[in-house]
């Protein structure tokens, strides 16, 4: 096996804009866009960049997903626990399991690394 290189660029590509669920939005009209750069053979593992708008909606994750944001804040809530702030710069995962709300503080960009 060799290794792939993926160029993973902050900007650019086919992305794909969507409004998140109307059932999971708690408030606002948050919209969005996800460009896949990698997904392996067996479609476990999936890498790219991926932006939001305002808003807050309900999440359970079914994977684990590790994160660098490049542009914005966000706020994470577990359900019955206590709220963690992320800004522009910071990295960190949310494991598979994660329930709770994600709420965009102001528009964010991020790389995302998913593995399931």
């Amino acid at each position: 096996m060799t290794v792939q290189t993926i160029a993973v660029k902050p900007r650019g590509g086919k992305a794909e804009k969507a409004p998140v669920d109307a059932k999971k939005v708690v408030s606002g009209q948050p919209v969005t866009t996800t460009r896949n750069d990698f997904s392996n053979a067996k479609g476990k593992f999936h890498c790219g960049v991926w932006t939001a708008t305002k808003g807050v909606w309900n999440v359970k994750y079914g994977e684990d997903e590790f994160i660098v944001l490049l542009a914005g804040k966000v706020k994470l809530t577990p359900t019955g626990g206590k709220a963690k702030t992320y800004k522009a710069g910071d990295a960190f995962v949310i494991p598979k399991g994660f329930v709770g709300t994600w709420e965009t503080l102001e528009p964010i960009r991020k790389y995302y690394a998913i593995a399931q």
